[in-house]
């Protein structure tokens, strides 16, 4: 049989223990444009008993330029406590797809203190689809105190990514669709330049997620090894403004590699100046 992520759960095993004390379910859906999905009006058409809906948009950094970028950990530790949860609790967060926005939010909590912090199988949809218990009613929350302390070892500023670059100290995987990273596809934010960062190498976010499931881990092996990562040296996860990069992130740490950092700016802020460098076509 192969090997599951320890970070992934059923939607059996979530079902079970819905109403548990200590237990805090977190929509953290998100969508890009193209995908035409209202990931609020979702949430408040039919969620999953006792989840809270986390907003991308909402919990970021006041003030900055850039899309979701990661709040200090008093700002974060005030948004996780509005919605009733503790640094303690068993966290399952979840989207709709399944791992497509939801390990962004995966890994915030993780980068802010939270230990024990799951994800859902199948997303929503394939909670839906199963005919497991929803609700439209609005969940009651118990404001908490989240004790958040920001883990910035695993967070690549724009600074690291200059030095990265010029000495290829850490490898950099970028999750953007192929088209996106060589450059045949335009970037969806205007102004935007198209490529990579030079050495980076590509890791579709796509291609490590099969009907909403990280793959097993013998398969996320071959894949880093054919994207040419190396699981022995250190990692910079990327992608367009820092939400799939995580499904990266989320792969290395299933395969067992925790050297690694998310680069939270991605590619907004790198391709969004006008002196960085850029490369085109393959790696």
């Amino acid at each position: 049989m192969s090997e599951t992520s320890r970070f992934t759960v059923s939607a059996d095993w979530l079902e079970a223990k819905l109403g548990m004390p200590g237990l805090s379910i977190v929509d953290a859906s998100w969508y890009l444009p193209a995908q035409g999905r209202d990931a609020r009006g979702e949430y408040e058409a039919g969620h999953i008993p006792g989840a809270v809906f986390f907003d991308q948009d909402v919990v970021v950094a006041p003030g900055s330029d850039l899309p979701h970028t990661l709040p200090d950990a008093p700002t974060f530790a005030r948004h996780a406590g509005a919605m009733g949860i503790a640094r303690d609790d068993t966290i399952v967060v979840h989207d709709g797809p399944g791992l497509f926005s939801a390990p962004r939010v995966w890994w915030m909590f993780r980068v802010m203190g939270a230990r024990n912090v799951l994800l859902l199988e199948g997303g929503l949809d394939g909670w839906r689809a199963e005919g497991r218990p929803l609700t439209a009613a609005p969940t009651k929350i118990a404001p908490n105190v989240f004790e958040a302390t920001l883990d910035e070892t695993r967070v690549a500023t724009f600074e690291a990514m200059r030095s990265i670059v010029d000495g290829r100290a850490a490898q950099i995987a970028d999750a953007r669709p192929a088209g996106r990273f060589t450059g045949v596809e335009p970037e969806p934010r205007p102004g935007m330049r198209s490529g990579h960062m030079p050495g980076a190498r590509s890791v579709p976010a796509s291609a490590l997620v099969r009907d909403g499931r990280l793959l097993p881990a013998d398969e996320l092996r071959k894949l880093f090894a054919d994207a040419g990562i190396d699981l022995e040296r250190p990692v910079v996860t990327s992608c367009g403004s820092g939400v799939t990069a995580a499904v990266i992130t989320l792969a290395l740490e299933t395969v067992g590699h925790t050297d690694n950092r998310l680069y939270d700016g991605s590619w907004s802020q790198w391709g969004g100046l006008a002196d960085t460098p850029v490369e085109t076509g393959e790696p």
